[in-house]
């Protein structure tokens, strides 16, 4: 399937790009700027609600919110609950337009890293800017897709269009096992056609960019044990190099050994000692004394990867540095779930010249592929398997994930006008 739409779509942006706007896209145009104050109460009311991943009712309250934006733009919208995962649950809206259109998914999520219990709550508006948590990301890009279907409503594009939204509760901290937290989503990607994720945009030396790949993450855990005793005793034959030796070797080689292009690896908390334990939010905690050699030694982190391939290929490489143990230690493993990554496919350089065709009727810059190495994991790379996608149009903001974090509130009307105009076309 990618091979085909992805030629479509380029055959379909040639004459896109030698054409102005259309009588619809004007007013898709029009509408946006004409709404552009509701859009900004909208995203106050979505921030104003706290919805951080562990607080189930917030998440539910704005999911309620969401449903009576989509409901009457002709959605018929379903919560799913997330119980079984300790999570709130995911809002999936549909709209039926004609069989033979293309059917495109839009992703983007309720939740924000920003619990109850942080003194960062409420939307405070600055002229074209706009603080508070989760502004941008991803209340902001909600807001995005409301008023782009608001303008495709306005236009008479909606009507005819195949849509499925799927908003997830906990994008954030994902519930887990993933298999169940991510179901709904990786079923709606493979009845898509073609997948846009309203993260936030990304933009370099001050021009906007397009994102065809994100990604993946994956967590590991390493254990490594040894023979326990005087210090003066270690590197002997007798009790071998040590717990915290050998998890210094394996990191040592780890840095050595895993380099490759578009990969980073990290080690982001490390213990060692006679005890040791490290806890689910990362707590680490350690006894033991400079004259004892250390019986335990555990490092946590993750891996990033562009590709399926590349990820099997570097945790390969990882199980076998950590296979080749020092003398007298043992040391295992272990992967967590993991966000898989999207790739850079030839349909999603499609989608991205697509969409680049609707830059140049609006008089906009043409938007460059953005370096994966620049955005994290998201849950379009889930779907990014089975559909060809396209990330990065919800809106521009900074310091997410913090307090202090930023919207530009202008960046809604070109993102609303681009999702419009973009769906539109995709949809015919």
């Amino acid at each position: 399937m990618r091979i085909g739409l992805a030629a479509a779509l380029l055959l379909a942006t040639a004459p896109a790009a030698a054409q102005s706007l259309s009588p619809a896209e004007k007013v898709m145009d029009r509408t946006v700027d004409a709404r552009f104050e509701a859009s900004v109460a909208l995203l106050q009311k979505l921030v104003d609600q706290n919805s951080g991943s562990l607080n189930l009712d917030g998440v539910t309250k704005v999911g309620a919110m969401m449903r009576a934006e989509l409901e009457p733009l002709g959605f018929a919208v379903e919560w799913k609950p997330m119980t079984a995962v300790n999570r709130a649950g995911h809002l999936i809206a549909v709209h039926r337009g004609r069989a033979e259109g293309k059917r495109i998914l839009l992703i983007g999520h309720l939740d924000t890293v920003f619990e109850p219990a942080s003194p960062f709550q409420k939307f405070v508006r600055k002229g074209d800017f706009a603080e508070g948590p989760g502004v941008g990301d991803d209340k902001g890009g909600m807001v995005v897709i409301v008023a782009a279907l608001h303008a495709m409503q306005a236009a008479g594009t909606l009507e005819d269009a195949n849509i499925e939204i799927v908003l997830t509760g906990d994008e954030e901290d994902a519930g887990s096992p993933l298999a169940i937290s991510r179901a709904d989503l990786i079923a709606a990607g493979k009845r898509a056609d073609i997948a846009l994720d309203f993260e936030g945009l990304v933009t370099q030396d001050g021009r906007d960019m397009g994102s065809i790949a994100r990604r993946s993450v994956i967590d590991w855990r390493i254990t490594a044990t040894g023979k326990t005793g005087h210090s003066s005793l270690i590197f002997t034959p007798e009790f071998g190099d040590g717990a915290v030796t050998e998890l210094a070797r394996i990191l040592s080689a780890f840095r050595k050994e895993l380099p490759e292009p578009n990969l980073t690896f990290n080690a982001g908390v490390i213990a060692g000692g006679a005890a040791v334990a490290i806890d689910e939010s990362g707590n680490a905690t350690a006894t033991g004394k400079t004259n004892i050699i250390a019986a335990t030694a555990v490092a946590t982190g993750d891996f990033r990867t562009l590709s399926i391939e590349q990820s099997a290929r570097v945790r390969a490489k990882m199980e076998r540095i950590v296979a080749a143990h020092a003398p007298g230690t043992d040391a295992k493993i272990e992967f967590g779930e993991g966000y898989p990554a999207m790739a850079p496919t030839a349909g999603n350089k499609a989608l991205l010249a697509a969409l680049n065709g609707v830059n140049r009727d609006l008089g906009l810059a043409e938007m460059a592929p953005l370096d994966p190495l620049k955005r994290g994991a998201g849950d379009i790379s889930f779907v990014a398997a089975d559909v060809d996608s396209l990330a990065g149009l919800g809106t521009l903001s900074s310091g997410d994930h913090a307090p202090g974090e930023t919207v530009d509130l202008r960046s809604i009307r070109r993102q609303a006008k681009r999702a419009a105009i973009l769906i539109s076309r995709l949809a015919r």
